[in-house]
């Protein structure tokens, strides 16, 4: 499957593990690398879903097009299914029940 960006900003942030690093940490890049890995290693967007890598989820509210992917505790790797075959990355958030504090962007 393909990762697209939501915007440049988020690209120029995270595609650049050294850059995401400086933004978030070690812990949160490793946990964020690992779920690009996982996402490019599966064909679709359903047989991501199947796996449940990250427990992945519909959000609510002003985000109901977007899932969230599980990272560590309370923050999820945002994207949305563009296509089968292709996601779009939003960002990460802190996720707090409808309470979203955004990281990236």
């Amino acid at each position: 499957m393909e990762i697209e960006w939501h915007n440049h900003e988020v690209q120029k942030k995270m595609s650049n593990m050294e850059e995401l690093r400086k933004i978030i940490g070690l812990k949160l890049t490793k946990m964020v690398k690992l779920r690009f890995n996982q996402i490019e290693a599966t064909e679709d967007f359903q047989e991501f879903m199947k796996y449940g890598f990250g427990k992945p989820h519909p959000l609510k509210g002003d985000m109901k097009k977007y899932f969230g992917i599980g990272i560590t505790g309370n923050y999820r790797l945002v994207i949305m299914q563009k296509d089968n075959k292709k996601i779009i990355v939003r960002g990460v958030i802190d996720y707090h029940g409808d309470k979203y504090n955004g990281l990236i962007p």
